[in-house]
C-alpha cells in the first residue's frame, strides 16, 4: 500500500474554493508555505475527497469502490451532494479498477502491509459473506492483514479516520477517549491487541460539541503528506498539547497547524478533503492546477 508517508502531492475537491473560501486560501497558503504540490479535482459535488476518490494500491495503480453512503442517499438533497469519481477521473486522466464493494475512503486505514477499518463495512455490504469480503478486501488492498474496529455508537458515517492513524508498522495513534467513550474504548483497544497492534493515546476532545457530527477537538484527521504534517487547531485547550504531542512524536517531520473550526462543524478535518497521491499523478496535476 502506498502510505501517506510515501505520497507526494495531494489533490483538493473544486468545491473546496466555493464552500470554505476563507478556508481554502488559508489552506493553499500554508500548503505553499510546506512546499507540498497540491491541485483541484474538477466536478466535484462535495469536500471530502477521501471518500469518494479511489484508493492507490503501488505506483501505477488505483482501486474504485462504489462510493453509495448511506449516510446520504436516502433524501434528495444530500444524494445531489455524491460526485461522479469515473467522471473526476476522466478529466484528469486516470484509470482505475473498479469494485463493487461499497467503501468510503475515510475508513481506510493503511500502513505498507496492513489495513485498519469501522466494521460498517459489514452493513454497507451485507449482500456479501464476511470471510468472501475480507478475502475481496485484502486481494485488492494487497495486504496480509485488514483490522476491523467497531464503529463509534455515535458516528452514522462510520469513518476510521476519525478514531486512529497508523504510526508504524506495529503501532497507531489513538484517540484518548473519555470516560464518557469507555464501552467503546475498551471495545477499540481489544481489536487492536488482538490483532497485535500497539497504540499511541493523543488528545481528543469533542465532548462539548452540540451536535454528533461537529469534528471539532479531533486531531486525528490531520493531513500527513511525506515528511509535513498539517494539523487541525480549533481554538481550544487542547490545541497547544496536541502541537506537543506531534513535535515528539514526529521529530523528523515539519508540523504545521491550520485553524479549521469551519469544516469541522461539517463532519470533517483534514484527511478528509485531501487525497494524497504518489508520484505518477503529480506533473498531471500540475498540468490542472487552478
Amino acid at each position: 500500500m502506498i502510505t501517506d508517508s510515501q505520497t507526494n502531492f495531494i489533490y483538493l475537491a473544486d468545491t473546496l474554493k466555493l464552500k470554505y473560501p476563507k478556508f481554502s486560501n488559508d489552506f493553499q497558503k500554508i500548503l505553499k508555505q510546506a512546499g507540498v504540490d497540491f491541485s483541484f479535482l474538477p466536478n466535484t459535488k462535495d469536500v471530502w475527497a477521501v471518500d469518494y476518490m479511489p484508493i492507490q494500491i503501488n505506483e501505477n495503480e488505483f482501486v474504485q469502490f462504489q462510493y453509495h453512503p448511506d449516510y446520504l442517499i436516502d433524501t434528495i438533497k444530500w444524494k445531489k451532494t455524491i460526485s461522479d469519481t469515473d467522471l473526476i477521473c476522466e478529466k484528469i486522466g486516470l484509470k482505475t479498477k473498479k469494485s463493487e464493494i461499497i467503501l468510503d475512503g475515510g475508513n481506510v486505514i493503511k500502513s505498507d502491509n496492513k489495513v485498519i477499518m469501522c466494521d460498517k463495512i459489514f452493513l454497507e455490504n451485507s449482500e456479501i459473506e464476511f470471510k468472501e469480503l475480507v478475502k475481496q478486501l485484502e486481494t485488492l488492498f494487497q495486504v496480509d492483514k485488514i483490522t476491523f474496529i467497531p464503529t463509534h455508537p455515535l458516528d452514522k458515517i462510520g469513518h476510521a479516520d476519525g478514531i486512529l492513524r497508523f504510526y508504524d508498522e506495529q503501532t497507531v495513534l489513538l484517540n484518548q477517549f473519555s470516560n464518557d467513550d469507555k464501552k467503546f474504548e475498551i471495545a477499540c483497544k481489544a481489536s487492536l491487541k488482538n490483532a497485535g497492534i500497539d497504540f499511541i493515546e493523543i488528545p481528543y476532545n469533542p465532548y462539548q460539541n452540540t451536535k454528533n457530527i461537529d469534528a471539532t477537538g479531533i486531531y486525528i484527521n490531520y493531513l500527513e503528506v511525506g515528511n509535513t504534517i498539517i494539523l487541525p487547531v480549533f481554538g481550544i485547550s487542547e490545541d497547544d498539547e496536541a502541537v506537543k504531542k506531534f513535535e515528539v512524536l514526529f521529530p523528523n517531520h515539519n508540523i504545521l497547524t491550520l485553524k479549521s473550526c469551519d469544516l469541522a462543524k461539517d463532519g470533517g478535518v483534514l484527511n478528509c478533503i485531501t487525497w494524497n497521491v504518489y508520484n505518477n499523478l503529480a506533473s498531471l496535476g500540475k498540468r490542472h492546477n487552478t
